[in-house]
C-alpha cells in the first residue's frame, strides 16, 4: 500500500535499493514476509515509511522504470504533436523568436559592430574562395548575403558566420567537374537538403565517427591543397591542372615564366597580412591597466585595421593596380569583370547544357557523385566545431545546427550560391568583435548587398596575387601538423588513420581521404567490439564455495559472442575443471542481440551437458528479456552477490529462473529491500 500523501497518479522513480541477505538461515531476520520502503515526497520535504511486500516490488519494478516505450502509440503521437506545437519548441527551432523580444540597443550596437567587421572580412574572402572553387568572383558574393540572414533566424551559435569557405571551395572544385556554376548551385541545394534531413532524423551522431586525428589530418591536407592551387596566381603563372602533384610539377616546369610584378605583390601582401595578424595580438594597455580616451580610440582604429587586414590589403593592391592602369601600365593579372547587381531569385538548375550537351537532373547528380554527401557532413563538422569553440560552457544543439545550415544552403541556392558553412577565421573575428546574437549576420548581409550594388566595378582591379595571398595566409593557420606529436604520445594507433587520411587527401581526392580515415577508425571500433576484454578470477563465496567469476567489459553483440563464448568455455573446462561453477558478471553488458542470445543459449546447454553450473549476475532487465526470447532450457541469474551466495549453496537443478523467482516471491533470499522513491 502507498502512503496517504502519495496519490495514484503520482509518477515515481526508483533511485536506489539495498538487499540484505542472511546466508545462515536464508530467511527474513524478523520472521516477516514484508520489506520496508521509505517514500520521500520531494514537494513536501517529508518521508513516510511503508511496508511493501517483496513480490509487489518485483511485480511493479518495471513500472518504476517505465520509459517512452511503455506509452501507447496513440498517446505517444499526441504527446509529440503537443510538444511540436508548443511555444518552447518554436523558440528552440527558431531561436530569433526567443531573443528578439528582449533585444536591446546595447546588444544591437554590439551586433552592428561585429556584423560590419565580419562583412569587411567576408568580401575579399568570398571573391578569393570563388577562385578556389573555379567559379566567377560574383558567386562567392552571392553566397555571402542570404546565408548569414537565414542563419540569424535559425542558427543557435552567435559566433558562427555562415558563408563560403576554403574547404567548401576546394570540394566544389573537385566535384562540379564540367558542370560549372550550375553544378555548384545544385550542389548547394542538395547539400542543404541532406543537412536538413540529417537534422530531422537526428543523425548528428554520424559526425562523431570522424575522430579528432582524422578531422585534423583532413583539414591540414585540404589547407595545403588550397594553398597549392593559389601558387599559380601568386607567381603570375598560367598552366592547366589543379591536382596536388600535377600543380607542383607544373610550377617547377614553368618557374622561369614567373611574373616579377605578381610575385612581388603576392609576397608583400603575405608579409603585411602576417604582420597585421601578429600585431593584433599585442597588448597595448598601460602597465597599470588604464587607458585614456585617446588611447582607446587609437587602439580601436588599430584593432579594426588589423582585423580587417584582408580588406586593407585588397583595397591597397587594387588602388595600386588602378593607378598603374591609368598610366597605361598593366603589370598584374587582375580579377577581371565581376557581374554587378544582385542575382535573380530562381530555382536551382535541375538540368543544364554544357558544350551543346544536355545534362538531366540524374546526369548532374551522377556527375556530382559523393560530393552530395561529403560536403554536407564536412560543413556540419566545421560549423559544429566553431559553435563548440565559442560555446562558453553552453550545450550545443547539433540537431538545430544541422537544420539551420540546411536552411542556409537551400535558401542560398535560389540566388546562385555555392555551398556554405561556418568559417573558423571569421568566427574568431566575430567573437573578438563582441557579437551578442546571431543578428550580427543581418548586418553582414547588408554590407555584402551594398558591395554587390555599388562596388563591383572596382573589384575588376583586384590583383589575383593579392587574393592568393589572402587565401594562403588564411589556410596556413589551418595546418595543424604539430598535433601529430601529442597523438604519438597518447595513442600511437591513432596515427594510422590520421596519416592515411592526410596522404590520401593529398594524392587522391579529399572525399576518398576522409572515407579511408573513417573506415580505418571503424575497423578499429569493430575489432574492439568483436574482441572485448574478459576478466577471469577464482573467487570463494562467504559460504565457502569456489567459483570462477568472468566479467566481460562491454555489451554482447553478434561480432563478439563466439569469442566470448569460447573464452568462457575454455575457462570453465581448464580453470574450472568442468565442475566449478562459472559466474558471469554482466554489470557491463548494457545490451545484447539475437545472435548473442543464441550464443549464450548454446553456452548454457554445453554447461548443462557436463553438469557444470553457470550463473549470470547483475543482468539488465532488457538483457534478461533478450536471453529469455530464445527459450533457454537452463537459465539461472541473480541480482546481487547475496542471492548468488544462496544459489551456490544449493544443487544446480533447483535453480532455474522459475525457482529463483519463486524464492524471491517467498521472501527467503533477502532480509529487506529498502527503496527510495521520489515523487515527481
Amino acid at each position: 500500500m502507498l502512503p496517504k500523501n502519495v496519490k495514484n497518479d503520482d509518477k515515481v522513480v526508483l533511485t536506489s535499493y539495498i538487499i540484505n541477505s542472511d546466508p545462515e538461515n536464508n530467511s527474513m531476520q524478523d520472521g516477516s514476509d514484508k520489506s520496508t520502503a521509505v517514500v520521500k515526497d520531494s514537494r513536501r520535504s517529508t518521508a513516510t515509511t511503508i511496508d511493501l511486500q517483496e513480490h509487489l516490488y518485483i511485480r511493479h519494478r518495471s513500472l518504476l522504470f517505465s520509459g517512452p516505450e511503455d506509452v501507447p502509440p496513440k498517446e505517444w503521437l499526441k504527446q509529440q504533436a503537443r510538444s511540436f506545437c508548443s511555444l518552447k519548441t518554436l523558440k528552440k527551432r527558431i531561436p530569433i523568436v526567443a531573443y528578439l523580444p528582449h533585444y536591446t540597443w546595447e546588444t544591437a550596437i554590439s551586433d552592428l559592430l561585429a556584423g560590419l567587421t565580419v562583412g569587411l572580412t567576408i568580401i575579399p574572402q568570398a571573391i578569393a574562395y570563388s577562385n578556389v572553387a573555379g567559379l566567377p568572383p560574383q558567386i562567392g558574393l552571392y553566397s555571402s548575403f542570404v546565408a548569414p540572414f537565414v542563419y540569424a533566424i535559425f542558427g543557435s551559435s552567435k559566433d558562427s558566420p555562415v558563408g563560403p569557405t576554403a574547404i567548401e571551395g576546394l570540394l566544389v572544385r573537385e566535384n562540379k567537374h564540367e558542370l560549372g556554376v550550375a553544378g555548384a548551385v545544385l550542389l548547394c541545394f542538395l547539400s542543404g537538403c541532406v543537412e536538413f534531413v540529417m537534422g530531422i532524423l537526428h543523425l548528428g551522431f554520424l559526425i562523431d565517427f570522424i575522430s579528432g586525428p582524422v578531422a585534423v589530418a583532413f583539414t591540414s591536407a585540404a589547407a595545403i591543397i588550397v594553398a597549392t592551387t593559389q601558387v599559380k596566381d601568386l607567381l603570375g603563372l598560367d598552366y592547366p591542372g589543379d591536382k596536388f602533384v600535377l600543380v607542383w610539377s607544373q610550377i617547377f616546369e614553368h618557374i622561369s615564366e614567373t611574373s616579377s610584378a605578381d610575385c612581388a605583390m603576392g609576397f608583400i601582401s603575405i608579409a603585411i597580412l602576417i604582420a597585421l595578424k601578429k600585431l593584433k595580438d599585442i597588448n597595448l594597455t598601460r602597465r597599470d591597466g588604464s587607458r585614456s580616451t585617446t588611447h582607446k580610440i587609437l587602439y580601436g582604429v588599430f584593432w579594426l585595421l588589423c582585423t580587417a587586414r584582408n580588406l586593407l590589403v585588397v583595397v591597397v593592391s587594387a588602388s595600386v593596380a588602378y593607378a598603374l592602369e591609368k598610366q597605361g601600365q598593366n603589370p598584374f593579372r587582375l580579377t577581371g569583370f565581376v557581374k554587378p547587381g544582385l542575382p535573380n531569385i530562381t530555382l536551382p538548375p535541375f538540368s543544364t547544357e554544357v558544350n551543346n550537351q544536355t545534362y538531366t537532373f540524374n546526369d548532374m547528380v551522377s556527375t556530382l557523385g559523393s560530393g552530395i554527401i561529403i560536403i554536407p557532413i564536412l560543413s556540419i563538422l566545421q560549423n559544429y566545431a566553431i559553435a563548440k569553440v565559442y560555446s562558453e560552457g553552453r550545450s550545443i544543439d547539433s540537431t538545430q545546427e544541422m537544420l539551420a545550415l540546411g536552411a542556409c544552403n537551400i535558401a542560398s541556392s535560389f540566388v546562385s550560391s555555392m555551398p556554405v558553412s561556418g568559417a573558423l577565421s571569421r568566427g574568431a573575428v566575430n567573437h573578438a568583435s563582441g557579437v551578442k546574437t546571431t543578428f550580427g549576420g543581418v548586418y553582414t548581409s547588408i554590407i555584402v548587398i551594398i558591395s554587390l550594388k555599388f562596388l563591383t566595378p572596382w573589384f575588376h582591379y583586384i590583383p589575383k596575387a593579392s587574393l592568393a595571398a589572402v587565401i594562403i595566409v588564411a589556410v596556413a593557420f589551418m595546418i595543424e601538423l604539430h598535433v601529430f606529436g601529442p597523438i604519438w604520445r597518447t595513442k600511437k594507433l591513432d596515427l594510422i588513420p590520421a596519416l592515411a587520411t592526410f596522404l590520401a587527401c593529398l594524392f587522391t581526392r579529399l572525399e576518398l581521404g576522409i572515407a579511408l580515415g573513417v573506415s580505418i577508425n571503424l575497423a578499429f571500433l569493430l575489432y574492439a567490439t568483436a574482441r572485448p576484454s574478459v576478466d577471469i578470477e577464482k573467487v570463494t563465496s562467504p559460504s565457502g564455495c569456489d567459483y570462477l567469476l568472468i566479467t566481460p567489459d562491454r555489451s554482447l553483440s553478434f561480432p563478439s559472442v563466439e569469442y566470448v563464448r569460447s573464452i568462457i568455455t575454455k575457462a570453465g573446462t581448464q580453470k574450472g575443471l568442468s565442475s566449478i561453477p562459472v559466474v558471469i558478471d554482466a554489470r557491463h553488458i548494457q545490451g545484447a542481440d539475437y545472435t548473442a542470445a543464441q550464443g549464450m543459449k548454446l553456452l548454457m546447454r554445453d554447461f548443462k551437458n557436463r553438469n557444470q553450473p553457470i550463473i549470470f549476475i547483475h543482468l539488465k532487465k532488457s538483457v534478461v528479456n533478450t536471453f529469455k526470447g530464445v527459450n533457454p532450457k537452463s537459465f539461472t541469474y541473480c541480482q546481487t552477490f547475496n542471492e548468488l551466495n544462496i544459489v551456490l549453496q544449493k544443487p544446480q537443478e533447483q535453480y532455474s529462473v522459475a525457482s529463483l523467482d519463486r524464492e524471491r516471491r517467498d521472501g527467503t533470499s533477502a532480509t529487506g529491500i529498502f527503496i527510495t522513491i521520489n515523487i515527481i
